[in-house]
């Protein structure tokens, strides 16, 4: 489909990452400094928002993300031709792989909703934290492999499905919320939590990431280290 504005899409994980961090706050000089919209699908507003409003659970973090909405910082893509989409896509996804006979159920509607909208609207980049999504995309094979080990049974990939998948979602580019928080940090957003302690700034990197992995960010520990590494080896 024909490329509108300028985008990023998220994904219902990365939003409750930031909020149960103390930095949601971040999304909006984020996106003043991205020069875009920000947006998300019907499917993750009700997954981030009127879900948890009915809820105790992410309660207070569902409010943030609604003033957010109500401030125009994130946008809902509401569509038409978005349910269909949707509804191609999890079928296709979640008839890629098989253990004993059944199909795997990998993909869910509120990550699916957001990589049809980053399609739809030919997006800079998709904000998930989740990783079979990821991998899904960037690396099935490791996916599969990864199952086996975890289910201790063979796996089945239906290639001509996978490769339809891999068709429709070619190109998009994926982010985390931990690469938010280092643009965050990039641009001095989170100069005002220096501690007045040794390594300040290596300490307070290292608390912000491993305060978002803690909260379901996919990230490894080596991954950490080589972010903190690169970031302070100036400082």
């Amino acid at each position: 489909m024909a490329e509108t504005t300028k985008s990023i899409v998220f994904d219902t994980g990365p939003i409750i990452s930031l909020a149960t961090n103390n930095l949601l706050w971040i999304l909006e000089p984020l996106e003043k400094a991205f020069g875009g919209d920000f947006l998300m699908p019907p499917g993750v507003r009700k997954e981030l928002i009127d879900n948890p409003l009915r809820s105790k659970r992410f309660k207070f973090e569902a409010m943030q993300a609604l003033n957010l909405v109500n401030n125009g910082v994130l946008k809902i893509v509401d569509d038409s031709s978005l349910n269909s989409e949707i509804e191609e896509l999890m079928d296709i996804a979640n008839k890629i792989f098989r253990a004993k006979g059944n199909w795997m159920q990998i993909v869910h509607y509120g990550e699916i909703g957001a990589i049809a909208v980053a399609m739809m609207m030919g997006s800079s980049a998709m904000v998930i934290d989740e990783r079979t999504t990821r991998m899904l995309i960037e690396d099935p094979d490791s996916l599969r492999k990864m199952m086996e080990k975890k289910l201790h049974t063979k796996v089945e990939m239906n290639k001509d499905n996978l490769n339809e998948f891999g068709k429709r979602t070619k190109g998009i580019k994926m982010i985390r919320s931990t690469e938010l928080a280092m643009m965050a940090y990039e641009k001095g957003l989170l100069d005002r939590f220096l501690p007045n302690i040794p390594q300040a700034r290596k300490e307070l990197i290292d608390g912000v990431l491993w305060g978002i992995k803690l909260n379901g960010c996919s990230i490894s520990e080596m991954e950490i280290d080589r972010i903190i590494k690169l970031e302070t080896k100036n400082g």
